[in-house]
C-alpha cells in the first residue's frame, strides 16, 4: 500500500487481481466470470501479463496452451457447455501471436460466445521501435496488427495509459456478461504499459457481481404472439442455441408438451429437446430430417427460439414455402428477433417460452397434424437404425456405422464436439441428443481445428464427464497441438479420428458444382497432376501417440465397439482411431444450399451443374 485506499500494482497486476474477482449472477447461482487464463508466452506478455499470473497464481488459474488460436477455442468450448455464465481469458505477445487469435475470436463473435483476448502490443510511448514483430504503418503510428480484431470482437480497446484500464476493464466485462451482446472482447495491452505502475483504487479490486439478466418480453408483443399462434394450423418451432444458452429447455418441453408444436433444431440447438420426445423433429434445413424439412415447407407459422438463421437453416432462403407463411422470433437479441420480417418477441427464452406457455392455456394443434409428424419422425428413425446398423461386425465400417457404434456407448451426459467436415451433416440427421449439452456443434463458424482444442474446454467446464472429440483427417491436421496440453493437464478427452483420406464433405461439394473433386484427396498426384488413387503413407494415430495420446487402432465394426468402450473408461486422453470405407453412405441432403455454380464453362459436369443450380435458385423467397 502507497496511500489510503490505493494499491499500488503494475497494470498487468491490476489486470489479473480485478478479474480475479469478477462475477456472474443468474437464477441466484453465482459463477466466476473469468475462471482462468490460457496463454503462450513472448516478448510482448511475458514480463506483464505473465509475471502477473505469477504474481496472482493462487487466484487465476493458468493454462498452457500450443496454438494461439486453439486456446481461443478452448475458452469457447468452456464458455459454451457453462450456458456463457464463465468464460476464460487467452494472452498472447504481440505479431504472431496476437494475429492468430482473429480466427478464434471470429468464431466466438459469430457464435455468441464469451472470451476474453489479452494480446501484446507495441510501446505506447513509442520509445523502442519498431520491435522485433512489430507491423510499421507509413501513415498511421497508432495502427497494428492487433487492429485486425476490432472487425471480429464485440469490444475492442488498446489500453495506452494505466488509467486507461478503470473504465475500460468495466465495459469489457459487460460486453462478456450481456447475453445480447457478448462474443470475443479484446483488450490490447502496450508491453510497457503492462509493466508500468500505478496506484489503483482500492474499489477496483472489490467483488462485483455481473447479473445476467432475463428480460419479460413485452405485454403487447405476447399478445401479438398468442394470437399468431391460436390461429396457426401448421406452426413449427426452430430451436436454436439462445435455447441452450438460457437453459430454456425445461421451458420449451412444457411448451411442446402444453401445445403439441413440434420443435425442429439448429445444429446450436439440438438436443433443446430429448430425441425421444414425441415433438422432437431433429434437425432443421440443409442438414436436416425429412420430416423436419417436410413439416418446414408448409408451415404457416414458424417460431424461432434463440437462433439466427443462418443459410443451412433457411436452405439458403428456400425451406418455408407455404404462400402465406409468417415468422414469430423470440430472441433476447433484437437485431436477430427482426429477421425474416418477423413478429418479434426480444426477451429471454426460458422468460418468453414460459409466458407463450402460460397464455395459450387450453390451446393444442389439431390431432390430424401432431399423427402427421409423428408418423414422420417414426419414418425417419427407421433410417437412423438402418444407417446405424452394421450386419458384418468383421466389416470395415463406414462413417455412419461410427456414429451408431458411438451411440451405443456414450452415456446420456457425455459430450460430443464437432465442427467441420462431413461429420456435421451426419450428426444434425442422425445423432440422438440425451441431454441439453450432449450435441456440442460448432457451425456459426465451423470451424476446422476446433474439436480437439474445445474438447479441453469443455472437459475443465465438467470435470468426471466424457467428453469426445469427432475429427476427420482433414480436421486433425489443421491442429492437433492440444493434444500436448491435455496430456499436461491430466484432461481425459476422447478423441475419435476418422481417416478417410481427403476432405469427404468439400469433396462432395466439389463434385455437385462441377469442380470434379480437385485438390480435395489427400493421394498421391503423378506427373500430369491427376492423382494415383494410393492413399499417402500418412499414419495419424502414430502422430498423436507421438503428442501423448494412448491410441487404439480399429480395423473393423467389432474393434471399433471394443475401442469406444475402453476409451470411455480411460482415465487418460485417448485416440481411437478408425479408417472408414471410402464409399460415403450418407443420407442425401433433404434441403438446398446455395454454392454458387459457373455460369460459363467449357467442362459439360459445370454446364449440368449450373442448369441444377438455376432450377433450385428459383425457389428462393424473400419474405417481407
Amino acid at each position: 500500500m502507497s496511500a489510503t485506499g490505493t494499491r499500488r500494482l503494475t497494470t498487468a497486476q491490476a489486470l489479473v487481481r480485478f478479474l480475479a474477482a469478477q462475477y456472474t449472477e443468474r437464477d441466484g447461482v453465482r459463477h466466476r466470470l473469468i475462471a482462468g487464463t490460457w496463454g503462450i508466452f513472448g516478448h510482448g506478455n511475458v514480463a506483464g501479463v505473465g509475471q502477473a499470473l505469477v504474481e496472482y497464481g493462487g487466484v487465476m488459474p493458468f493454462h498452457q496452451g500450443r496454438n494461439e488460436q486453439a486456446m481461443v477455442h478452448a475458452a469457447v468450448g468452456y464458455a459454451r457447455q457453462l450456458n456463457r455464465l464463465s468464460a476464460q481469458a487467452v494472452t498472447t505477445s504481440i505479431g504472431p501471436g496476437a494475429t492468430n487469435l482473429v480466427t478464434g475470436a471470429a468464431l466466438a463473435t459469430v457464435n455468441r460466445l464469451p472470451v476474453l483476448l489479452l494480446p501484446g502490443d507495441y510501446f505506447a510511448s513509442h520509445a523502442a521501435g519498431p520491435l522485433l514483430q512489430q507491423l510499421e504503418h507509413p501513415v498511421e503510428a497508432d495502427v497494428s496488427v492487433n487492429d485486425a480484431l476490432r472487425p471480429v470482437s464485440r469490444y475492442f480497446d488498446r489500453i495506452n495509459r494505466p488509467e486507461a484500464l478503470l473504465a475500460s476493464a468495466l465495459r469489457a466485462m459487460r460486453v462478456l456478461a450481456d447475453p445480447a451482446e457478448t462474443g470475443a472482447v479484446t483488450l490490447a495491452l502496450p508491453q510497457d504499459v503492462q509493466a508500468e505502475a500505478f496506484d489503483w483504487p482500492e474499489e477496483f479490486f472489490a467483488d462485483r457481481v455481473w447479473r445476467v439478466r432475463r428480460p419479460a418480453p413485452d405485454p403487447e408483443e405476447l399478445t401479438e404472439a398468442v394470437r399468431a399462434l391460436r390461429a396457426a394450423r401448421r406452426p413449427l418451432i426452430v430451436a436454436g442455441g439462445g435455447v441452450h444458452h438460457s437453459e430454456a429447455e425445461a421451458a420449451l418441453t412444457a411448451l411442446a408438451d402444453a401445445t403439441g408444436i413440434p420443435v425442429a433444431s439448429t445444429q446450436a440447438g439440438k438436443g433443446a429437446l430429448r430425441h425421444d420426445h414425441p415433438a422432437d423433429l431433429g434437425g432443421i434445413g440443409h442438414t436436416g430430417t425429412a420430416v423436419a424439412d417436410d413439416l418446414a415447407r408448409t408451415a404457416d407459422l414458424v417460431i424461432g427460439v434463440g437462433t439466427r438463421y443462418s443459410d443451412f437453416t433457411t436452405a439458403s432462403g428456400t425451406l418455408f414455402q407455404d404462400p402465406d407463411v409468417r415468422f414469430l422470433n423470440l430472441n433476447i437479441t433484437a437485431f436477430d428477433a427482426h429477421k425474416l420480417a418477423a413478429r418479434t418477441l426480444v426477451c429471454d427464452a426460458r422468460a418468453g417460452l414460459t409466458a407463450l406457455t402460460e397464455a395459450l392455456t387450453g390451446h393444442r394443434v389439431p390431432s390430424s397434424y401432431e399423427d402427421e409428424y409423428r408418423a414422420g419422425r417414426s419414418r425417419w428413425e427407421e433410417k437412423v437404425r438402418a444407417a446405424f446398423r452394421a450386419d458384418d461386425d468383421s466389416a470395415v465400417p463406414t462413417q455412419t456405422q461410427v456414429l451408431g457404434a458411438l451411440d451405443a456407448v456414450v452415456g446420456d451426459e457425455d459430450v460430443v464436439i464437432n465442427a467441420a467436415g462431413s461429420l456435421p451433416g451426419d450428426l444434425h440427421k442422425l445423432w440422438r441428443s440425451r441431454s441439453p449439452r450432449q450435441y456440442h456443434l460448432e457451425y456459426g463458424y465451423s470451424c476446422m481445428g476446433y474439436e480437439i482444442p474445445a474438447a479441453l474446454g469443455v472437459q475443465q467446464a465438467a470435470p468426471g464427464t466424457a467428453v469426445w472429440a469427432l475429427v476427420g483427417d482433414g480436421t486433425y491436421l489443421m491442429n492437433p497441438t492440444e493434444i500436448v496440453t491435455a496430456v499436461q493437464e491430466n484432461l481425459p478427452v476422447k478423441l475419435v479420428l476418422v481417416q478417410n483420406h481427403g476432405y469427404a464433405s468439400i469433396g462432395g461439394l466439389s463434385e455437385s458444382v462441377g469442380a470434379e473433386r480437385f485438390g480435395t484427396d489427400y493421394r498421391h498426384r503423378a506427373a500430369d497432376g491427376t492423382f494415383t488413387g494410393a492413399p499417402l503413407p500418412v499414419d495419424l494415430a502414430a502422430n498423436a501417440a507421438s503428442l501423448g495420446m494412448d491410441v487404439l487402432r480399429a480395423k473393423t465394426v467389432r474393434e471399433l465397439r471394443e475401442a469406444l468402450a475402453t476409451a470411455r473408461a480411460a482415465t487418460r486422453p485417448t485416440c481411437v482411431h478408425v479408417e472408414t470405407e471410402a464409399a460415403r453412405d450418407a443420407l442425401p441432403a433433404e434441403a438446398w444450399w446455395d454454392v454458387p455454380v459457373a455460369e460459363v464453362s467449357a467442362r459439360e459436369p459445370v454446364n449440368d451443374a449450373r442448369a441444377r443450380y438455376e432450377q433450385a435458385v428459383a425457389d428462393r423467397r424473400h419474405h417481407l
